[in-house]
């Protein structure tokens, strides 16, 4: 199962936005962009951290672990080194990479 957050929702909207703005994307690459978003949102289940935390060095990747821990997953995907590089955590997670993931 995939979950995601308001907060999450609201990232996934203005990142797309952020970078087309800025030249770094094209429109074809913002439509490819948004379209791949809206698919994998499609089928994600909303949840609504009610606890803050704040234990990442990047004080914006702590969204990902309040989703996590509202949504009582197993797994948090990811590439981001401040995430992959937290010790142990105040709830049950695994944070690894995609590569990881996939590998078993």
């Amino acid at each position: 199962m995939i979950f995601v957050s308001p907060q999450l929702l609201l990232e996934y909207r203005e990142a797309p936005l952020a970078l087309h703005a800025g030249k770094k994307i094209n429109d074809v690459q913002l439509r490819a962009l948004l379209s791949g978003i809206a698919a994998f949102v499609s089928v994600a289940k909303v949840v609504y951290p009610e606890k803050r935390i704040d234990l990442c060095r990047d004080k914006e990747d702590n969204m990902l672990l309040e989703c996590c821990m509202a949504a009582g997953a197993d797994y948090l995907i990811t590439g981001d080194k401040d995430l992959l590089s937290l010790g142990k955590l105040p709830f049950p997670l695994t944070i690894m990479t995609p590569r990881m993931f996939v590998n078993g």
